[in-house]
């Protein structure tokens, strides 16, 4: 899950990071708790542990199959905003972006094997996509209607999502007149499973919401910041959309853990399987060598001074980094980048 307030303890020298209470990838102050943030088992974070990290393989699936991302656009969408996430989505795969790329950031994530150790794909493409820009479940969501607007999507009488549990993943991307429940009070997004009582299915599935009308410094920093950060200012961002770059890097930890723990059964640490904490939530805040905290680590800026730390296809893009279980660390797409 990727969630607002956070505080890091990162310890780049030593190659140890301690999650001491953490509760999403922004430098908030605290979090208070919220009985609906247990509910469904949606990936948590250790919350008052000061235990070290012990990453484990729990035996459940992972994404070894090419990876087909399935979007449902929910509200109202301009053109410029999808073709962003369309490019993010294309890049994790490309094998011609500059480095450091996305693609090199995605092979932190086939480093994770499943019990006959096969490796997650490196093949991850945008599939069929399905538009829901008149609001059919309303401007408030819930966590259980979430659920029902990809049940609409899949069961359409017309151009219905395929329906593919294996190797498909389904985002629900929300436009910034959308409120979904814990947004911005807890989460900038989520990933579990559908329930076959609800969908008809077990589908592995993401929600991430457009953070700009509603709490852009929480969701959307570092390209905007809390009113209580007074003196920091924010970056600029890299494709001028401060909330779907911040969505960006969202988008990338959601579909990385489901890619990695799809069923919230394979890799995750800590002791408590409903409230796993996983592979993009052991780095939130992190995105350069010395992150952590309220610090974002080195970063790069292009001419129009624009920041970002990886490109994509045809553009750039600020994606937090992944925990790296060989090494026991936090990795961005220069260390695995050839």
């Amino acid at each position: 899950m990727h969630r607002n307030p956070v505080l890091l303890s990162f310890i780049p020298v030593s190659i140890l990071l301690i999650a001491t209470p953490v509760i999403g990838y922004r430098p908030w102050p605290h979090l208070k708790s919220n009985s609906s943030d247990l509910m469904f088992g949606g990936s948590k974070k250790f919350e008052g542990s000061s235990e070290f990290v012990n990453m484990r393989y729990h035996m459940g699936p992972v994404l070894t199959a090419n990876i087909t991302i399935h979007a449902i656009w929910y509200g109202r969408w301009q053109k410029s905003q999808k073709k962003i996430i369309r490019e993010f989505i294309n890049s994790i795969s490309a094998d011609n972006a500059k480095h450091p790329s996305v693609a090199g950031w995605w092979k932190t994530v086939q480093l994770y094997t499943d019990q006959t150790g096969a490796n997650i794909s490196r093949t991850v493409r945008l599939g069929e996509e399905k538009n829901d820009r008149f609001y059919s479940h309303g401007k408030s969501l819930t966590r259980l209607s979430i659920q029902s607007v990809i049940k609409s999507a899949v069961t359409a009488s017309t151009k219905p999502l395929p329906i593919n549990p294996k190797s498909g993943l389904y985002l629900l991307l929300t436009s910034d007149d959308v409120y979904v429940q814990d947004f911005c009070g807890q989460v900038c997004g989520f990933h579990y499973f559908t329930f076959p009582s609800i969908v008809g299915y077990t589908l592995p599935y993401a929600w991430v919401g457009n953070s700009a009308k509603r709490c852009p410094g929480l969701c959307a920093y570092p390209f905007a910041v809390p009113e209580y950060m007074q003196g920091f200012k924010p970056l600029k961002s890299p494709n001028g959309d401060v909330g779907v770059d911040g969505m960006i890097s969202v988008i990338g930890h959601e579909v990385a853990e489901l890619a990695t723990n799809p069923l919230v059964n394979a890799w995750y640490a800590g002791q408590d399987p409903v409230a796993p904490v996983e592979i993009a939530d052991l780095c939130e805040g992190i995105y350069g060598t010395g992150g952590g905290g309220s610090y974002t680590g080195q970063l790069l800026n292009d001419k129009e001074g624009a920041t970002y730390n990886m490109n994509g296809i045809r553009r750039r893009y600020l994606v937090q980094w992944l925990w790296n279980h060989i090494v026991s660390y936090c990795t961005g797409p220069n260390a695995l980048d050839q």
